[in-house]
């Protein structure tokens, strides 16, 4: 969100409401909590959501505008569901609502807690049909993703890659350090994202190799059985959680590694991916993303099954690699991300929303 409203033209003017912590954080940001905080153009109010003199100030203020677009950066997290009930209900005024699912409506996705989202789905979909919802999608997998679920829906796609640099970070020209493999994680701890299998398949390869994990801990009891089998690797394998990593510090992250390894249930984006090849690092992905071909040409490797065995074949096949090899896939990889992004252009979503309002 950063990036998009950074990359918008002059002609936006952004409000920005968020959390007023971090994701799984007990504690709130220091000092922000109930305040507003100018960001370049934008204005961002920081929220309790436990705190109704917060929810009732920002009522008070948000309703003396009219505003051009309400954009929504989820489909059903609970920040998401209070602004656009508040515009059914008048309580928001606004002359669009848009909603960005962000891969929610992906078969990955709906397949964890399924009856539930089906159920919210189908009792959500008409109230949003009435506000004549527009949904943002990064792809046109994530489009026909998204029909799938609202047959009635008007989707707009448009890919953020101003969030992603122009060129890939360089590869030393030194040669190659010989040791073990290393692998990075890179993402919420979170099913969606099954680090799990990852783990899994450490479990049974052979060569050395050493994993460090990255990201914010969303589900304490997916993480509970990551550290069980974080535990319980083989003495090859070493394998360490680091916490979360500062957005402006991943791609330095991603670029001292061998890898990236992604078994995703399934990505609208990933922006992880394009972030790893920028920082010429080979991704090992599932291919649940639409970054197939680039992996498959050069970018890294694609694997359809969601096995350890097969995840430990391919990674003990990497392990296998000597400094050397290891060096030419990674430039291997800035070159994917080099083609990619030539063949690549997106207009700002929020400009975009613009320009369809100016026609109307």
């Amino acid at each position: 969100m950063a990036h998009i409203l950074d990359a918008a033209s002059p002609v936006v003017a952004p409000i920005l409401i968020t959390r007023d912590r971090d994701m799984g954080a007990t504690e709130a940001y220091p000092g922000l909590s109930g305040r507003w905080v100018d960001r370049g153009r934008a204005k961002v109010f920081y929220l309790s959501r436990r705190q109704p003199r917060q929810w009732y100030r920002l009522w008070r203020e948000l309703g003396a505008t009219r505003f051009d677009l309400l954009y929504v950066n989820s489909l059903w997290a609970p920040m998401s569901l209070v602004p656009v009930l508040a515009a059914r209900l008048g309580l928001l005024r606004t002359e669009r609502v848009m909603i960005a699912p962000r891969g929610e409506c992906s078969s990955g996705a709906l397949s964890l807690k399924s009856g539930r989202k089906r159920l919210f789905a189908k009792g959500w979909g008409p109230i949003l049909r009435s506000l004549g919802v527009v949904f943002h999608a990064s792809t046109e997998r994530e489009a026909a993703d998204i029909r799938r679920i609202f047959p009635w829906a008007t989707v707009r796609i448009n890919a953020n890659q101003t969030a992603l640099p122009q060129e890939p970070a360089p590869v030393s020209a030194l040669p190659a350090a010989p040791g073990p493999l290393r692998l990075v994680f890179v993402g919420r701890i979170a099913a969606m994202k099954n680090l799990a299998l990852a783990l899994e398949a450490l479990a049974l390869v052979r060569r050395p190799v050493v994993l460090d994990v990255y990201g914010p801990i969303e589900d304490t009891g997916y993480w509970r059985r990551c550290e069980a089998l974080l535990s319980a690797l083989p003495s090859n394998v070493r394998a360490e959680y680091h916490g979360s990593v500062a957005p402006p510090a991943v791609v330095g992250v991603l670029a001292d590694h061998d890898a990236l390894v992604l078994p995703t249930l399934g990505e609208n984006f990933g922006h992880v991916i394009a972030e790893s090849l920028a920082s010429s690092c080979p991704v090992l992905c599932s291919d649940r993303t639409p970054w197939n071909s680039v992996l498959r040409n050069g970018g890294g490797a694609v694997l359809s099954e969601f096995t350890a065995g097969a995840w430990a074949a391919e990674i003990d096949r990497w392990a296998g690699l000597d400094p050397e090899q290891r060096r030419t896939a990674r430039m291997a990889a800035a070159d994917a991300y080099r083609g990619w992004r030539a063949e690549s252009a997106s207009v700002n979503i929020l400009d975009l929303m613009s320009e369809l309002a100016d026609q109307r």
